[in-house]
């Protein structure tokens, strides 16, 4: 691996990929499961965030993803990812799905968008520094703006959900400390060595 700049621009590890369904990727509906749709996703932003940070990079969660149609036989499936976000060793990247018939000449069609968060990480599986991305559009800046609102909001709910846990941990813990208060004020008065 060479040696990792200290910024990338955004287009320098853009991706895309096309991939024509099948019938053996399709539900009970005759539609093509979600579930592959997120995989191929995944594998995209997953090449993006590998590319940008110069090495190895592991999912840490799918933000968000929507989808607008389904996909059905016989669709070639458009993937665009790029990375919209960097932190310190985590990135943002976001993938554009669209789809078209293979058989027939026709405008794509707008399937889903994704955002990923993904985490670089060094040959002993630890957080490691990514270079900053640089936008290089207004197309590029608004994803930037859009991606630091998805991050506030991301750690706004974690922190919600830490302090709901830590609640209800302190409500499970009160009725136990009442109990054994209880408990040792019966105690205390069976052997009389209370006061009065």
């Amino acid at each position: 691996m060479s040696s990792t700049p200290s910024s990338r621009p955004t287009s320098e590890t853009r991706l895309s990929l096309s991939h024509i369904t099948a019938q053996n990727e399709t539900n009970l509906l005759g539609t093509v499961h979600g579930g592959v749709i997120m995989t191929l996703v995944d594998s995209v932003a997953g090449v993006v965030a590998a590319r940008h940070s110069g090495g190895p990079a592991v999912t840490a969660s799918m933000d968000e993803m929507t989808f607008l149609v389904p996909v059905r036989v016989g669709d070639v499936v458009h993937f665009s990812g790029q990375v919209n976000w960097t932190g310190r060793s985590s990135m943002e990247v976001g993938v554009r799905i669209t789809a078209d018939r293979w058989d027939s000449v026709g405008p794509e069609v707008h399937v889903a968008s994704a955002y990923l968060v993904f985490v670089a990480v060094d040959a002993d599986g630890q957080p490691r520094a990514v270079p900053q991305v640089v936008p290089e559009t207004d197309e590029d800046r608004r994803r930037l703006r859009e991606a630091e609102i998805r991050r506030s909001h991301r750690l706004a709910r974690r922190a919600a959900i830490i302090a709901s846990r830590e609640e209800d941990a302190r409500e499970k813990e009160a009725p136990r400390e009442a109990a054994t208060g209880e408990a040792a004020r019966e105690a205390t008065a069976d052997t009389g060595d209370g006061a009065p």
